[in-house]
């Protein structure tokens, strides 16, 4: 191993101080999740939009170290949000704050477990290679959007280390293509602040190792939401130039920031 990776990776080892928070936050969320559970089902048969799983998601995050800041303009009432990708944090912290579901590769849903969970949020898998499941995800996408009013997703595709952004995929938005006329779509910065590339999950770190190093933080991860003003109807002619105007404007609010 030469001396970068091996001072990279002591950086990354969780130090004996870290295992005693990751127990209790582990068991946090346990006690959590089966308290929400037993109170999502309590309330399934009442209500269509279902409160609990945003304050699920916001309970995990806040458990977690997250301390949320939400800023600029008020997240559209019915909506898409495109987001920058940096942590697996961003999802509970993103719905936390607007009360928004996901579109998600469906690689995801070949875990059943986890399928399970994000279905209680009302989450959309997209199957990009294949054309004959755009119509399902399309009236899924409806219905997430009618339970929800809002629905995120990750145009990078992957996480990044939040110092750039990768190119957006214009393909993640085939699900709501058919809607964008009638949606607001609005871009989101997630903002680690300098802390980024401690918080990012990136190159050959393992997700179960980068969990626990977040969990093992003393220090809270603190995160500012900027919504910015959705996009105007003439930077929405297409997936495609959604994918470049909304990259555009969370790149010019990045470089401001940092500029300042």
């Amino acid at each position: 191993m030469n001396t970068a990776a091996a001072t990279s990776s002591a950086k990354r080892r969780i130090p004996l101080r870290g295992w005693p928070i990751i127990a209790l936050r582990l068991a946090a969320l346990l006690a959590t999740l089966l308290a929400c559970l037993g109170a999502y089902y309590l309330l399934a048969p009442f209500t269509r939009a279902n409160p609990v799983p945003r304050r699920f998601l916001r309970a995990v995050g806040m458990i977690c170290g997250l301390r949320t800041r939400l800023v600029g303009s008020p997240p559209a009432r019915r909506g898409v949000l495109l987001a920058n990708h940096v942590s697996w944090l961003d999802i509970p912290a993103l719905a936390g704050a607007t009360g928004t579901a996901f579109v998600a590769h469906d690689g995801l849903a070949g875990i059943d477990p986890l399928r399970w969970l994000c279905e209680l949020n009302d989450t959309v898998f997209v199957a990009r290679h294949d054309r004959r499941s755009v119509a399902a995800q399309i009236e899924q996408v409806r219905r997430a959007i009618a339970d929800t009013g809002r629905l995120a997703i990750f145009p990078e595709g992957t996480t990044s280390d939040g110092s750039r952004l990768l190119p957006f995929k214009s393909s993640l938005l085939s699900a709501v293509d058919a809607d964008c006329d009638a949606l607001a779509i609005q871009p989101i910065w997630l903002d680690y602040g300098p802390q980024v590339a401690d918080i990012a999950w990136v190159g050959a770190e393992p997700g179960l190792g980068n969990a626990l190093r977040l969990l093992a933080r003393w220090r809270p991860i603190r995160l500012t939401v900027h919504c910015l003003p959705p996009l105007p109807a003439e930077q929405r002619t297409d997936r495609k130039a959604i994918a470049r105007h909304a990259r555009e404007a969370i790149e010019q609010v990045m470089t401001r920031s940092r500029a300042g």
